[in-house]
């Protein structure tokens, strides 16, 4: 008779074998520095080991002065364009930007008007769902997560495509195009299904019209009256500029060049890609920003008060707290130390939006611990910090009252155009699988027959 206990149950069985787990998976720290192991393709400075070359993204955070690493105030480029005149371009023609940056970051190029326009017209071509794949995949197996969600469809789409394995450059930029263009719709109606058959509210699937932006097609597909102010609108749109491209390096565009090196699918490739993103240690910190607040703001009484809020910031990072992680979330980055030059062109939008929505004593809040929070930490640790990208996204996020299942795929709506980037790039300069070496540390053991065991 077939076993009929609870997928989720924690069995006997389970917790002993998870108990053999614990006694023979640990690996003596010591012999990682012993094989010179880098743990996190870290090098001992903290910088990233160099695994391959890319004309995407840069990150910079540093200068090297006669072999000394000399932190610098940090930089982004898109495919060699500062994103802080990337941004004042567009801001200042009152135009959004992802569309741009995305032709940026895929083509090389800065794109003339009439060339933009036409590829917007072709996003806006892909930007629907095949017939009944929101009835047939996204409302009958509802999730809590939309990154599963998102996962699912992206895999799902491989049986809608006539090519799904030819991976010439051609159709690769054809999936490539189709999924940037799928991805709102896709995590928004995933979020719509799920606050209805699994939280019991209204059902809203809107269409958006074809003329729309990404970031206001988000808007119109999330809220029930598909009603947004232009500030929301440019400033979410801000956001996936922010958020489209961060180098090579990163865990999900890592990822995503290290299943593209196998020659698998695109659809595979992405979906690898959200798995990685989905992680909290990734893509999940803005969404921790938001939580962390909201526990501060119950425990400090006075948010002016600078002591208090010091105070509070010291619980936090002796895990005394909050998730009692040590973690100040939104402080600090793997790269930049001096600053996050993200962080430097959102705060510039988030005054104005606080002042719309009514929140200025929060945004004071978060200057407050802005400034804060690095004096915290330093008292602590010698690395200087600063608040980076997920700090302020988190707190724009709230005051657009996007809901926290959606701050993650937010993020992958606009980082899909990095892994794009990345993989096109992969295919055309055709390298070696990526395969790194492991050593193995375990003693050889004869075996034993299984009566003598």
């Amino acid at each position: 008779m077939p076993d009929s206990r609870n997928f989720s149950e924690v069995t006997e069985e389970i917790l002993e074998l998870a108990g053999l787990c614990r006694k023979n998976a640990p690996i003596n720290p010591e012999l990682y520095a012993q094989y010179n192991v880098k743990r996190g393709l870290r090098n001992k400075n903290g910088t990233g080991v160099l695994t391959g070359l890319t004309e995407i993204g840069e990150v910079k955070s540093y200068t090297i002065d006669d072999g000394e690493i000399i932190p610098c105030e940090g930089k982004l480029y898109y495919h060699g364009v500062d994103i802080e005149d990337l941004v004042e371009g567009f801001t200042r023609d009152n135009r959004f930007g992802f569309e741009e940056a995305t032709y940026l970051l895929l083509f090389g190029e800065l794109p003339p008007k009439h060339q933009l326009e036409d590829f917007r017209n072709v996003l806006s071509t892909y930007r629907s769902l095949p017939t009944s794949f929101v009835r047939d995949i996204i409302m009958k197996a509802p999730s809590q997560d939309m990154m599963n969600t998102l996962a699912r469809c992206v895999l799902t789409m491989y049986s809608y495509d006539e090519r799904p394995d030819d991976t010439s450059v051609e159709n690769v930029v054809r999936q490539c195009l189709q999924l940037i263009a799928m991805f709102p719709l896709m995590s928004v109606y995933g979020y719509q299904a799920c606050n209805h058959y699994l939280k019991g509210h209204s059902l809203y699937i809107h269409t958006p019209p074809p003329e729309l932006s990404t970031a206001e097609t988000i808007l119109y597909t999330l809220r029930s009256n598909r009603k947004y102010t232009e500030l929301e609108a440019h400033i979410l749109d801000l956001c996936l500029v922010m958020q489209a491209e961060h180098g090579g390096g990163n865990n999900s565009t890592f990822t995503t060049h290290v299943v593209s090196s196998s020659g698998t699918d695109t659809y595979s490739t992405i979906a690898a890609s959200l798995g990685s993103l989905k992680g909290p240690r990734h893509g999940g910190a803005n969404h921790k920003v938001v939580e962390m607040f909201d526990d501060i703001k119950k425990n400090v009484s006075d948010w002016t008060d600078e002591n208090e809020v010091a105070a509070y910031l010291r619980k936090i990072l002796n895990k005394e707290a909050f998730d009692h992680t040590g973690l100040i979330y939104g402080i600090g980055h793997a790269v930049y130390t001096l600053s996050d030059p993200r962080t430097k062109v959102l705060k510039k939008f988030v005054r104005p939006l606080a002042e719309e929505k009514g929140r200025m004593e929060e945004f004071a809040l978060y200057e407050l611990v802005e400034r804060l929070a690095p004096q915290v930490l330093s008292e602590k640790r010698q690395r200087a910090v600063s608040a980076n990208v997920d700090f302020y996204s988190g707190f724009i996020y709230s005051m657009l009252n996007l809901p926290l299942e959606l701050y993650t795929p937010i993020f992958a709506i606009a980082r899909i155009a990095g892994w794009s980037a990345h993989r096109i790039e992969d295919i055309i300069n055709s390298g070696k699988i990526i395969r790194p070496a492991y050593k193995n540390v375990a003693t050889h053991i004869p075996y034993v027959n299984i009566e003598d065991r």
